[in-house]
């Protein structure tokens, strides 16, 4: 397979959120908790109607993608969000998890960049099939680490922001922020991955054609030697014929 054909092949960013029917599916439990929250008073109606529209998702991402997984990873975090806030009482609450998800996935891809394991690298090559000889190259690397640090600022800046409006009671504007601070920010943390990833490829199609080069080079210098250093046979066999002839001329 060529590099074109790779790179053809390649998520584009869209893809890899899920895509527009994903990005709205996602969204849709936290909008009605909030709206029936809001119109009807009542937490443990906007838990059921959250739960409700978490399992029909469920099922439809089930039916459309031939697997339960989406179907569980959809009903998973609504259904954490719905009983801490069941628990508590609070309204708020639903968007708890959410809150202290963003700092643990943030503290986690700036840890990562620490040990040099930028996880925008690894998780990419990860989830599409791509190799990890990257992490020879300490340009790509340092490539990596611009992308993980984008995503950890993502992460940090949800946390910041919701946990302010989790403070001030402000449920309305929290679901604006989660929805707000969610898949946009998701998206320029994923065009600094692809950033990351194009320049690294690049990078190394061109090392591995420089290495080629030289080795065809080597082969050919190779060649060359074992030519003028090793005697042609056959011309040295005409040269005794000729001077044994001579020889017996004489």
């Amino acid at each position: 397979m060529t590099s074109a054909e790779t790179e053809e092949k390649q998520p584009t960013v869209l893809e890899q959120m899920g895509g527009v029917s994903g990005m709205l599916y996602s969204s849709l439990p936290v909008v009605v908790f909030v709206i029936v929250n809001f119109a009807a008073k009542n937490l443990m109606a906007a838990i059921i109607s959250a739960l409700a529209a978490a399992v029909v998702i469920g099922v439809i991402l089930a039916v459309r993608k031939g697997t339960v997984q989406p179907a569980i990873s959809a009903v998973l975090g609504v259904g954490v969000a719905a009983f801490i806030a069941y628990r508590t009482g609070e309204a708020k609450d639903f968007f708890l998890f959410g809150i202290w998800q963003s700092v643990v996935y943030g503290s986690a891809f700036l840890l990562s960049i620490i040990v040099r394991r930028p996880l925008a690298g690894v998780l990419w090559t990860f989830l599409n099939g791509r190799d990890r000889s990257w992490r020879a190259d300490k340009a790509s690397v340092r490539d990596y680490d611009i992308a993980t640090f984008v995503w950890a600022l993502v992460f940090f800046a949800r946390f910041v922001v919701q946990r302010w409006l989790y403070e001030g009671d402000q449920v309305g504007w929290l679901a604006v922020a989660r929805l707000g601070m969610g898949y946009p920010l998701m998206a320029v943390a994923l065009l600094a991955t692809v950033w990351a990833v194009r320049r690294a490829d690049k990078r190394l199609k061109e090392a591995e054609e420089a290495a080629a080069a030289e080795a065809e080079a080597q082969e050919v210098l190779a060649r060359t030697a074992d030519d003028l250093l090793t005697p042609d046979m056959a011309e040295l066999q005409r040269v005794v014929d000729a001077e044994s002839r001579d020889k017996s001329r004489d």
